[in-house]
């Protein structure tokens, strides 16, 4: 027998790169392992990772956020709150109650498009953020916004020449999941000099160049706030977006994990997709993503995140729900942390659990504004 070998994989999955956990990472890793063990031939003792977002591991100072870990504390162990009842709120404890009793055990499957009751919390919280009505048969939850990202792009596929407009620079999840699906990446560029400002006539000009290479292209999107860059779109610009999608006949993805990440506070508030879509009266199909792996939450290994479902038909959300039961469901663990972001602590509902924000709000407003700095001081060097 030859047994496996390279030549009899799915090609496709040869062209998929990752940079971001790919050689740099690997090599990481063996130093780690290396000085585990003991060695003393390297010029350093420790390895920090910083190729990706992982704010708790990386010594970054930005701690968990108490709530959600108490909450998550007796999901996982509910005789917890009688054992060690004096290390729990009683806002904690209702509101682990309130999901025990809907949920059951968080070691059990849920409904494959996530627990019913926690999309309604989702739904309402996106009501309240953007003052229109969402529907929470058309929300679904998933292992991080990522595992959503992937489901669409494979769906949207149908052919190798279907293509995906994505900005440059961006975040590789979407070459490296157009590669494994065997799409065709439209790269738009997004301008520098203008703090990366998100242009229509380069979308356009990208359309066209694509459509001239006899490439379909099926879809756009939108990271914002943008990854890496941080550039926040103002209204005007993503109505001149909605409108040109319109005009092309493309499905916006609006990638909105890091929507609560504004470093310009003082410029314009974060407007998601969802509202300007309603306030123009669009028909546009719009799929927006949010994760407990960003923001303040930053629960990346927990695998939360979520995708609503505006302007799409029933006949289509069935078919992503096929698609989702295939994997049973996102993980529990990850579904109550979805919870915990979309239902904070209010104001008054006790004294430890809102204390746990301000560490990770103050943390990211100080390296925000020490970058700069800090890449400045390089440069002159």
């Amino acid at each position: 027998m030859r047994g496996l070998t390279v030549d009899k994989l799915n090609p496709a999955i040869l062209n998929v790169q990752y940079a971001v956990r790919g050689e740099l990472a690997i090599k990481a890793e063996e130093y780690r392992v290396r000085l585990k063990a003991g060695a003393h031939d390297l010029p350093f003792d420790k390895v920090i990772s910083t190729n990706i977002g992982n704010p708790q591991q990386a010594g970054l100072n930005q701690p968990p956020i108490t709530f959600n870990r108490q909450v998550a504390a007796l999901m996982e162990w509910p005789a917890l709150a009688e054992l060690a009842r004096d290390a729990f709120p009683e806002d904690v404890i209702a509101r682990a109650k309130e999901l025990q009793s809907e949920i059951g055990s968080i070691g059990a499957y849920s409904h494959s498009q996530g627990v019913p009751f926690i999309r309604k919390n989702v739904a309402r919280f996106i009501e309240e953020r953007d003052g229109y009505p969402s529907n929470p048969n058309h929300v679904f939850l998933t292992a991080g916004a990522s595992a959503g990202v992937t489901l669409l792009i494979s769906a949207l596929i149908s052919s190798p020449k279907s293509g995906i407009l994505i900005p440059i620079p961006q975040y590789p999840l979407y070459t490296a999941t157009l590669a494994a699906h065997s799409g065709a990446g439209i790269p738009y560029h997004l301008d520098e000099a203008a703090d990366w400002a998100t242009s229509a006539p380069e979308i356009e000009a990208a359309i066209h160049k694509a459509v001239g290479e006899g490439i379909e292209p099926k879809a756009l999107v939108i990271i914002n706030p943008g990854n890496p860059t941080g550039a926040l779109l103002d209204e005007p610009t993503m109505q001149r977006v909605v409108r040109l999608c319109e005009q092309h006949d493309l499905v916006l993805l609006a990638d909105e994990v890091y929507q609560v990440n504004l470093h310009a506070r003082a410029a314009h508030p974060f407007t998601s997709f969802k509202k300007v879509v309603r306030a123009l009266g669009s028909s546009l199909p719009l799929f927006s993503f949010h994760s407990i792996s960003k923001g303040v939450t930053g629960e990346c290994g927990r695998r939360g995140g979520y995708f609503e479902c505006t302007n799409i038909g029933d006949d289509v959300v069935a078919l992503l729900y096929k698609m989702v039961s295939v994997g049973l469901c996102p993980p529990l663990a990850g579904q109550v942390g979805v919870d915990c972001m979309v239902r904070p602590p209010r104001p008054g509902d006790a004294r430890r659990a809102a204390q746990g924000k301000s560490g990770p709000t103050g943390s990211l407003a100080r390296r925000a504004a020490f970058l700069p700095t800090a890449l400045g001081l390089c440069a002159v060097v």
